[in-house]
């Protein structure tokens, strides 16, 4: 708790200068204020404690298991299923789809009800978990291959420049942020723990040098389909 509660000094002191030296103006709700930075401490607290008992180990343990098992097949499938399944269930994404569903009816892209929102919500967030369990399986194929990750990711960022071009304009900003909300809370760990695992299971590769960038992967090719996904709709 101690640790968490310095991680967030820093957050707690800017936003105390500002409104009490810059704004100067009274913090409103104070006792509320201090109950809620209480609350963020002991969720940081136990979400560390999670990740290091529950998370980390588990996907480092299947990592394990499916180099010892063999099966390139069935690695890649569950690299993809980890993927789809950790980013359809993040917080940050299902935030950004709904208001983006919501920019999207006001500013006339689609129909303004319920159901057309709902539509492109989920198509929006399908699309971004599809990309995210495709850049997975691209991950673990460069960790067994041994491929170098920055010609991968340069050639990956000449395809982002060259759609942004005719990429309609209102999906460009969703696109380019759907890369790094994707890459939060749930995906990061578990796709983290697979990548090092790997790396550390077969001989000859690095955990330092090979087992990390699959997050890169992540980050990047959801910028690639939202923006195919604005230019089909």
């Amino acid at each position: 708790m101690l640790n968490s509660l310095r991680d967030l000094l820093p957050i707690i002191l800017v936003i105390a200068f500002f409104q009490l030296f810059v704004l100067q103006q009274h913090i409103p709700n104070f006792l509320d204020l201090i109950l809620g930075t209480l609350f963020v401490v002991l969720g940081l607290t136990f979400f560390i404690y999670g990740l290091e008992m529950g998370l980390f180990p588990i996907g480092e343990s299947m990592a394990n298991a499916f180099a010892r098992k063999g099966s390139v097949v069935w690695l890649l499938i569950f690299a993809f299923a980890l993927g789809f399944g950790t980013t359809v269930a993040e917080p940050a994404l299902i935030a950004v789809a709904a208001e983006a569903a919501k920019v999207a009816a006001n500013g006339g892209m689609i129909e303004a009800t319920d159901k057309a929102r709902e539509l492109y919500a989920n198509g929006l967030r399908l699309t971004v978990a599809f990309s995210v369990g495709l850049a997975i399986v691209i991950g673990v194929l460069r960790i067994l291959k041994g491929w170098p990750i920055h010609y991968m990711i340069m050639a990956g960022y000449m395809g982002v420049v060259i759609m942004t071009i005719f990429a309609p304009q209102e999906i460009i900003g969703i696109a380019y942020d759907s890369g790094g909300v994707t890459t939060s809370t749930i995906t990061v760990p578990l796709v983290t723990a697979l990548g090092v695992g790997l790396a550390t299971s077969i001989r000859g590769r690095n955990p330092m040098v090979d087992g990390f960038g699959l997050i890169a992967f992540a980050s990047l090719t959801p910028i690639i389909f939202v923006m195919a996904y604005g230019m089909v709709i």
